[in-house]
């Protein structure tokens, strides 16, 4: 394995990060594992070096936390482990149990220590952007946590440029704990990112943290088209991830990816992840894995390095894409 910095701080995490939205509770959605099944995975994940473990409250509505919790706990060291968890969807009914006020930024953010077991959370994440609510309040309510010993760094996840610039001016103007990640929509498929985004990250050395790297398994060669249900459970019930791959899919990046992959002797997954992974912004892509052979294709993408007509081949063909995932 190999390790980064993340953003501009001085904590190392792996190159992959393990998403945990996959582990938890099949009744919350029909793919998701169960902690038995769900164990070996971070067995594996920490036996091959990963240290990056990301999560969310309303995975599996706070179960993926406890499901995360016990397994880090079990097989790795938690003063090695990174642990990243998120805040801002519903996990329940009532009006203040959603969004980034700061009673439910300190309230979400105290159960999500209980449930992952933990005194201090890593990197702790806003889900979205609250509209809703003012960013200075958001980040007050940030700051406090960090101060307090209950949050190490925090990030954001999926919005515009304008706001998350907005969000880092606030902080440097008050002196507030800053954004040091993003957590964002980015793939061989959906690279709107490099307009506005990841040139604002790098600038301020931000660290990436791409989800949906494989583009619900497209760039995996898992699926023969959008509409094709029949690769998995996922496939079949994610009605958000039908949102964001539809008929304007670019089938010629996929068979990009085939042809290199083919010529390499490896799997798809393995190419769009060293893709993603020659980025400079991109710290680590977080990968989900409900087979074990996937975690193993995306552990092989690590120290794969593909040349620079390769990357040509696999740039080549992109169209311009609505804008997905905010």
């Amino acid at each position: 394995m190999l390790y980064t910095s993340l953003g501009h701080t001085g904590m190392s995490v792996s190159r992959l990060c393990l998403g945990c939205m996959s582990y938890g509770a099949s009744a919350w959605r029909p793919w998701v594992l169960d902690e038995d099944d769900a164990r070996p995975f971070f067995r594996r994940a920490i036996e091959a070096g990963i240290n990056f473990f990301d999560t969310a409250n309303m995975y599996s509505l706070g179960v993926s936390e406890e499901v995360t919790g016990r397994a880090l706990r079990e097989y790795g060291r938690l003063d090695e482990l990174v642990i990243a968890t998120k805040v801002y969807f519903p996990v329940s009914d009532g009006p203040n149990s959603q969004g980034l006020s700061r009673k439910h930024i300190v309230q979400a953010c105290e159960a999500s220590l209980r449930r992952l077991g933990v005194e201090t959370i890593d990197l702790y994440q806003i889900h979205r952007f609250d509209p809703t609510v003012p960013i200075e309040e958001t980040l007050a309510a940030l700051d406090h946590l960090v101060h307090s010993g209950k949050v190490r760094y925090i990030g954001a996840s999926s919005g515009y440029a304008w706001q998350f610039a907005q969000a880092l001016s606030a902080s440097e103007r008050h002196g507030w704990a800053r954004f040091v990640s993003m957590q964002n929509h980015y793939n061989l498929l959906y690279r709107e990112e490099e307009r506005e985004m990841i040139p604002l990250c790098t600038q301020e050395r931000i660290g990436c943290l791409p989800w949906s790297p494989l583009a619900r398994g497209l760039l995996a060669g898992s699926r023969s088209g959008v509409n094709d249900r029949s690769a998995s459970t996922r496939a079949a019930t994610d009605s958000y991830g039908h949102t964001l791959y539809d008929d304007q899919v670019n089938w010629d990046v996929v068979h990009a990816v085939r042809d290199i992959a083919a010529q390499r002797g490896v799997p798809m997954a393995q190419i769009a992840l060293a893709w993603l992974l020659s980025k400079p912004a991109v710290a680590a892509p977080i990968v989900g894995a409900t087979k074990l052979a996937q975690l193993e294709e995306a552990l092989g993408a690590v120290e794969l390095v593909l040349t620079h007509d390769e990357v040509s081949r696999l740039e080549g063909p992109y169209r311009v894409q609505p804008v997905r995932g905010i």
